[in-house]
């Protein structure tokens, strides 16, 4: 028993040392290769160095090369698409431009063809009516928005899809029916500018009945007067009926109207070259230039006066009541609105039509001059709006009717886009 548990312990113990047994002679191998036993050559040696494990170190640089090679080109690739983009939105910018520029150009066109028009109706008109003007007439019936295709018909049916867009809008207004500030200067002879007493205080009337400071009215008309000095017009010799030729007219503050106690501001009164004289009044908004004036008050005034080139009578046939009352020393807003309540139904066709309506409406004491009241009217001023596209132009315009051919000029234009 003994023999035999020796006899496996000793068969256990070679199958344990067979492994090692085994590993042996291949390590012994691998240390007689390392081992130099015969003499090689350089290339040989050369090829075995690059062939061990150090050989796989130089190729790290080029998967670093390779690296920043995808970097680079990813880089130029981004900066190539923002260029691009930049162009093309730029080159979207400058098109567009182009677009409204053309779309601008296109609408102004369009108003000015509308203007022709106009000016074609008040000849009609003066043609039809001489000697009055009243709002009954054409010209007083205003264009509501209209697509311009139909409102010119058969004629723009070629071009209907191309004035799809476009839209037209506008009316005409009697500049006459206001005051006109022009009117605070009169010029008897050729040079000689005078202040108008009789207009002075119906300028100042009118801000009494609009709830204004009436002082107002002396400051303006020396404002009107000192750009009046300065303009090419200056020496036209536009006499008022009336007025005598270099008479002073006394003014209600005292003074006269050739210069009096006026030359204490250097540049508005007194002389010319004592300073700086302001620019001629051409519109209401000139009136923001004046001490005294606020935007809320000249949108107050807005609509009962006017700056005209020349001196105009108002026309009664379509003044507002208050400028009516302003006009009639002791007339009331509520007596000149029964005035216009009556003109409504009966125009009138002269200056005595006009003298007796004031005297049923509660004026028995008239005595209007001529040259302040009339029943026809030379200045109209025409507001138009096209539509076309994008763009959009308010136009304001100025037009001259001559009384005698019934012929239209333009005198200014103003465009707000």
């Amino acid at each position: 028993m003994r023999a035999s548990a020796l006899l496996v312990r000793l068969a256990s113990l070679r199958r344990r040392r067979a492994p090692r047994d085994q590993h042996a002679p291949g390590t012994a191998r691998s240390a007689s290769a390392r081992l130099p036993c015969a003499p090689r050559s350089s290339g040989s040696a050369a090829a075995d160095f690059r062939a061990g494990p150090l050989a796989r170190r130089p190729r790290a640089p080029a998967h670093r090369e390779r690296g920043v090679a995808i970097i680079s080109a990813l880089l130029v690739v981004a900066l190539s698409a923002i260029l691009v983009a930049g162009m093309l939105w730029r080159q979207q910018v400058q098109v567009r431009r182009i677009e409204n520029q053309r779309l601008l150009a296109q609408a102004q066109w369009i108003a000015r063809g509308a203007l022709d028009w106009t000016r074609m109706v008040l000849r009609s008109e003066g043609d039809t009516a001489p000697g009055i003007t009243y709002l009954g007439g054409i010209w007083a019936v205003p264009i509501a928005k209209t697509k311009l295709s139909d409102f010119l018909g058969r004629i723009g049916a070629a071009d209907a899809a191309e004035g799809a867009d476009t839209y037209l809008s506008g009316s005409i207004e009697d500049a006459q029916a206001k005051f006109n500030l022009r009117d605070l200067v009169s010029s008897p002879a050729p040079g000689a500018l005078q202040l108008n007493a009789a207009q002075v205080q119906t300028f100042q009337r009118l801000l009494a009945t609009l709830g204004l400071d009436q002082q107002l009215a002396k400051i303006v008309a020396r404002r009107v007067r000192a750009g009046l000095r300065q303009s090419a017009t200056r020496f036209q010799a536009a006499q008022l009926p009336g007025v005598a030729s270099g008479v002073p007219v006394p003014l209600p503050d005292g003074g006269t109207e050739s210069g009096g106690n006026f030359t204490d501001e250097p540049g508005i009164a007194g002389g010319e070259g004592r300073g700086p004289a302001p620019l001629m009044m051409t519109s209401v908004d000139s009136l923001l230039d004046v001490e005294g004036f606020t935007p809320e008050m000249v949108e107050r005034l807005r609509p009962f006066v006017t700056v005209l080139p020349t001196v105009t009578p108002v026309n009664l046939n379509t003044a507002p009541a208050e400028v009516i009352a302003a006009l009639v020393p002791g007339m009331s807003v509520s007596s000149a609105q029964a005035l216009v309540s009556r003109r409504e139904t009966v125009f009138f066709r002269n200056v005595g039509d006009v003298t007796l309506a004031l005297r049923g409406a509660g004026a028995p004491n008239v005595n209007l001059d001529s040259s302040q009241i009339d029943v026809t009217s030379s200045y109209f001023i025409v507001h138009g709006r096209i539509e076309h596209d994008r763009a959009v132009v308010d136009r304001t315009s100025l037009v001259y009717r001559d009384p005698t051919t019934h012929t239209t000029r333009i005198v200014r234009i103003r465009d707000q886009l």
